[in-house]
């Protein structure tokens, strides 16, 4: 999969080994022409995929209400707080919404101004992995990696969402890179820098960005060029530098008193140690800690049944698996190519390097038990376009050179053709041209490498692999096209919270990606014919827990953010929404150009009457969750209380602390009732009752004519807002 240009087998040779062999990786001294233009070419077209109508895209609320806070507060900049009251943060360390927070603070809040940093460094990962794809392999290899990365359905979905894994698959990338090179150049300061590289990605999201460190490592302590004794002493030193760059936010926010620190989101005792360890930890791969108990059910339901083959599923599949297949047997042969070649071979060490990163992301993944959402998988994308490139030019001179080698990358070729069939036919009715012709641009191709093999037919032979190219990623580009422009039937669901690529081909709970509404299976196009997906256990205690969607709701008829109910899902990260969410301004957290990008389901009567009688206080409101707070944070532009988080299991509120504020004057209304505080998880059943019973013992319910003028009554299915001042505080 790269280009027949590239230096000859026949007359090149790697770094420090006698012997010619097809694991050459001397780059030609010159780059070719076309490079510097194909390149820029792909970088215009990435740019293009990730911002083309922005504006028009749906971001998560979650953490959009997160950035606007930060842009409101210093301290809730630092703490990635939901509210600028810094009642409680979101569920992932602050540093990705610190990015945004800043280009915000320079540019005012709005989708652009929140969306640029992500863009850039989106088409950064591109440019890093090219450069270093290009020392190892030249630059066809990189120009063919660099495409596969910008194309990945997924990749081109997430990284057009304020999800925090764009910049995660960046730090990593470029962490990569650096081991990379201080394993080619014997140097210490390439290798720290790699250090600090995954030290930022862990306060991204934490455990995930450690998932290739251990590939990194061990290809820097074998194929580094100093002595054992000096590679150990490095390793050790970059250890300390991967500390501190990890932990540094954890341990200042352990130094600030619990009373003057907001509650750590997704934590059971609100500090950021247990965050580290339960829920964004080994809870994400064993479940529990909020992350629910299985794949098959739970958070991996967003991604079907833990398994090893999870990545080619109906869900998975056409946004992450086109070529895995191509890329593990690039991975094998190009090992086998490299011999015995010496330990230092830097050919075989960037193939440990991209071969590790993908196995080690594909089994995490696969294997999962907690949540996994589909766009996890674009940490894949990076391993499997290096492997892609360099693999399969590998494979490519071993065809031109070794009569015994001929049959590898028309079969390889073969079988990703095979693979793409097979994922556009899931795609019932959608671009049913696309498969066929794929199928016979492949045959060409492989009958072309055949024929201008050998001789000195050149052209003719790159015009085949450029074939076979072009066949390999049609299928990968069509998903991604599908994203920005809505090409093909329900193509690019952009939901916000659950971002996905290409057309519906799943159904049920972890039904196919492409679903508008965000939760796999669910709202438009959730199932096959676009049948809306049925909740599963997950989403029915959701429904339970806020009143909301069908269960009732916000007064005034819906929860804030419209639709039919962007409900916690039980165990669902940010990101997670329900299978019942509609498109809209609520499934996507609307941002148009400024706050909220309108007023949600909330109307704004009831804003102006809660901000016309708040009196002084600190927060606007206090609700169950963290999605009802999101919303009513970016439509009111005030602080909103998230009592029991995103899952509904933070114990961020007592009953001695909410009569502590009410007391103090610094909250005056809280939503209670319509199956919401009493009958959801809310940080503990029995706390949630509590709370509930009290509230609706003392406070005075606020009737919807009184800043409706409608005259309806609210049901028992329906949530309530109570006020209390502090003479309610017994």
């Amino acid at each position: 999969m790269t280009s027949a240009t590239d230096p000859d087998p026949r007359t090149t040779v790697s770094p420090g080994w006698s012997k010619p062999t097809a694991s050459a990786t001397e780059p030609p001294d010159k780059a070719p022409r076309w490079s510097l233009p194909a390149l820029i070419a792909i970088l215009a077209l990435a740019a293009a995929l990730y911002s083309w109508n922005l504006s028009g895209a749906g971001l998560n609320s979650f953490y959009s209400a997160a950035v606007l806070s930060g842009t409101e507060s210093w301290k809730a900049w630092f703490f990635g707080s939901l509210d600028a009251g810094n009642f409680m943060t979101v569920d992932k360390p602050p540093f990705a919404l610190m990015v945004m927070g800043l280009s915000c603070r320079v540019f005012g809040f709005g989708t652009w101004q929140m969306m640029l940093p992500m863009v850039l460094v989106a088409v950064a990962t591109i440019w890093i992995l090219h450069a270093s794809v290009k020392r190892v392999w030249g630059h066809g290899a990189a120009t063919v990696a660099a495409l596969v990365l910008a194309l990945t359905p997924i990749t081109v979905a997430i990284n057009r969402d304020n999800n925090p894994d764009t910049l995660l698959v960046f730090l990593m990338v470029a962490g990569a890179s650096l081991a990379l090179r201080a394993a080619r150049d014997g140097r210490l300061l390439p290798l720290l820098g790699s250090a600090a590289c995954f030290g930022l990605a862990f306060n991204t999201k934490m455990l995930q960005g450690y998932i290739a460190l251990p590939a990194v490592f061990l290809v820097y302590l074998y194929a580094a060029k100093p002595t054992l004794v000096k590679r150990i002493v490095n390793l050790l030193l970059a250890g300390v530098v991967l500390a501190v760059s990890s932990f540094w936010w954890a341990a200042a926010v352990s130094l600030v008193p619990a009373d003057d620190r907001p509650y750590i989101g997704g934590s059971t005792d609100g500090t950021a140690w247990n965050l580290i360890t339960g829920y964004n930890g080994l809870g994400r791969i064993f479940g529990g800690e909020g992350n629910g108990g299985g794949g098959g059910g739970g958070g991996g339901g967003f991604s079907g049944a833990a398994g090893i083959g999870r990545m080619f599923n109906e869900i998975l599949g056409g946004q992450i698996s086109w070529l895995i297949p191509f890329s593990a047997i690039a991975l094998v042969g190009g090992l086998v190519l490299c011999g015995r070649a010496p330990r230092t071979d830097l050919t075989r060490a960037a193939l440990l390097m991209w071969g590790g990163w993908t196995a080690l992301h594909y089994l995490t993944f696969a294997m999962a038990e907690g949540t996994m959402h589909p766009y996890y998988t674009t940490a894949l994308a990076p391993g499997i376009a290096a492997l892609c490139g360099g693999g399969g030019l590998m494979l490519l001179r071993a065809f031109r050179a070794d009569k015994r080698w001929a049959w590898v990358l028309p079969l390889a070729l073969g079988v990703t053709a095979a693979w793409a069939i097979v994922l556009l036919r899931r795609a019932s009715g959608w671009n049913t041209w696309l498969w066929p012709a794929i199928g016979v641009v492949m045959a060409l191709a492989i009958v072309g490498l055949f024929v201008f093999r050998s001789g000195q037919r050149v052209r003719l032979l790159a015009a085949s692999v450029t074939a076979a190219i072009v066949a390999a990623i049609a299928g990968p580009a069509a998903y991604a096209w599908s994203v920005p422009y809505g090409a093909g039937s329900g193509g690019g669901g952009m939901g916000g919270t659950n971002p996905t690529a290409g057309p519906s081909t799943g159904g049920g709970m972890g039904g196919g990606g492409g679903g508008r509404g965000g939760f796999p299976g669910g709202g438009n196009g959730g199932g096959p014919g676009g049948q809306q997906g049925q909740p599963g256990q997950q989403g029915q205690q959701g429904q339970q827990q806020d009143g909301q969607g069908q269960q009732g709701g916000f007064p005034g008829g819906q929860q804030p953010g419209g639709g039919n109910g962007e409900l916690p899902g039980g165990t669902a990260e940010a990101g997670g929404t329900a299978p019942n969410a509609q498109p809209g301004r609520g499934a996507g957290g609307g941002m148009g150009g400024g706050p909220g990008g309108g007023m949600g389901g909330a109307s704004s009567e009831l804003i102006a009457y809660l901000k016309k009688h708040q009196d002084g206080a600190k927060w606007l409101l206090a609700v169950s969750s963290s999605q009802s707070a999101a919303q009513l944070v970016l439509s009111s532009g005030e602080p909103v209380i998230s009592m029991w988080g995103w899952s509904g299991s933070d114990k961020a509120m007592t009953l001695a602390k909410l009569k502590e504020l009410v007391k103090n004057g610094e909250l005056h209304y809280i939503q209670v009732g319509g199956g919401g505080m009493g009958g959801g998880p809310g940080g503990g059943s029995n706390v949630s009752s509590e709370v509930t019973a009290w509230v609706q013992k003392n406070g005075t319910a606020v009737k919807e004519s009184d800043y409706s003028g409608s005259s309806s009554s609210s049901t028992a299915n329906q949530s309530t807002i109570y006020r209390l001042d502090a003479s309610d505080v017994s």
